[in-house]
């Protein structure tokens, strides 16, 4: 028989999401003015989008087009409509540019910061809600656009602090390993499992790779993931790719493109210590149609525990001169390039502390309104201070000043009014 008494919910975090303090939020908010600033000052302008879109509008950027909710979350609107949180910042573009291409300026060049999601098994490191930076050129087919991408994110990194030798920008060009695939006649089918094998080359290494090329692979839970299903002969084509010099296929037509921009970095100054090809660099999205890049770190990533983690790209995109097309039938070149905000400050955080400015905490033992008086004061002078609001206690109000790590507690009682004082408290 029920008692009628209901049960309380337990308070706990979904998997793959938590949650998040003011130093690192504070931290976050420094990092994206900065790279802001370097955007703007290459002319992209803002654009902001909503999380949600028609899960259709989606398109190539879903794991599973049969299982709308696989890879995204998703829900139905109340016409029976499939809507998705945005899997990235690109296909809300893509959208947009469709929707007011007659109005853009061509190129349309912009920039958009915002959280995305993916429901996506979660690991050390890898969160289904996420930051991005993203800065994308839309109408323009030149080579120059996407080597400015690549200018303006090494600009923005070296503005975070990265010094040259500690990241590099490398380039690839997807037309490349369409080549390796249509010479190694992989079917349509096989090749979204392909792509997203070979994008996990710097995390899996050659091994694992290899393992996600054939029957599968079993991760360190036990969790078994179907491999493409390629026979050795396909893998060893691939995995050449993924392993060869860049100079192997210097004079490929694939890679002209490549050429170009290397010159065109070279010319203002953006040599092989900062930008690179590599032919592992290959994006797991299908959208790719021509160059694509990453960016990663060269030194060392910790977690809390002081450990070394594997840490894949802070930064990537390419060319995507197809996706515009899936709305007017009409071909727009575009090239983009995400800065992973959230993953970036994880490798950096060390470098970023003592994001917020001292705090200065008005103790008040009997008058609660010449403590918020004393405050205003303090912080129309420039100073984050605030006027405790507890207990009268004055142990408590202590401790409370302690806990918040204030650089100063200002008390104020009867004794210190009489008197025209103040006591300060470090």
């Amino acid at each position: 028989m029920s008692t009628g008494k209901q049960a309380r919910p337990k308070a706990r975090l979904p998997r793959g999401f938590r949650d998040r303090g003011p130093e690192e939020i504070a931290a976050e908010r420094r990092m994206l003015e900065t790279i802001r600033a370097v955007y703007e000052s290459y002319g992209f302008e803002p654009l902001e989008t909503p999380a949600f879109e028609y899960t259709d509008a989606l398109g190539k950027f879903l794991p599973d087009l049969e299982r709308p909710n696989e890879g995204v979350f998703s829900l139905t609107d109340d016409d029976g409509q499939w809507l998705s949180l945005r899997y990235d910042l690109t296909a809300p573009l893509a959208r947009f540019v469709a929707q007011n291409f007659q109005s853009l300026p061509k190129p349309f060049r912009r920039y958009q910061v915002g959280q995305v999601w993916r429901n996506e098994k979660p690991g050390p490191g890898r969160y289904r809600e996420f930051t991005q930076f993203d800065a994308d050129t839309v109408g323009s087919s030149s080579p120059a656009a996407d080597a400015e991408l690549l200018m303006m994110a090494c600009d923005a990194l070296e503005a975070l602090g990265l010094k040259r030798g500690e990241y590099v920008l490398k380039m690839n060009s997807r037309r490349l390993l369409d080549a390796v695939l249509q010479s190694a006649s992989i079917t349509d089918l096989q090749r979204g499992t392909v792509l997203r094998a070979v994008d996990k080359f710097d995390r899996l290494g050659e091994a694992g790779v290899r393992a996600l090329l054939g029957e599968g692979r079993k991760d360190e839970s036990g969790d078994f993931t179907k491999g493409a299903g390629l026979n050795e002969h396909q893998i060893t084509l691939v995995m050449e790719l993924l392993t060869a010099s860049a100079d192997r296929y210097e004079t490929m037509t694939a890679v002209e493109d490549l050429r170009d921009m290397r010159n065109i970095l070279a010319a203002n100054g953006y040599g092989e210590d900062r930008v690179q090809i590599d032919t592992s660099i290959i994006r797991g999205l299908e959208y790719y149609t021509g160059p694509v890049f990453e960016a990663q770190l060269q030194f060392p990533v910790t977690n809390e525990a002081g450990e070394t983690v594997v840490f894949g790209s802070v930064a990537g995109g390419g060319r995507y001169d197809d996706l515009v097309a899936r709305f007017s039938g009409q071909p727009v070149p575009a090239t983009g390039i995400s800065i992973g905000v959230s993953r970036l400050l994880t490798a950096v955080r060390h470098r970023s502390e003592a994001a917020l400015s001292p705090l200065v905490i008005v103790l008040s033992l009997d008058d609660i309104g010449r403590s918020f008086a004393m405050a205003r004061e303090l912080r129309q002078a420039g100073l984050r201070a605030e006027a405790y609001v507890g207990t009268k206690k004055f142990g408590d109000q202590l401790k409370y000043a302690d806990k918040r790590s204030a650089a100063l507690a200002v008390i104020e009682g009867a004794d210190e009014r009489a008197a025209g004082k103040i006591t300060l408290k470090d």
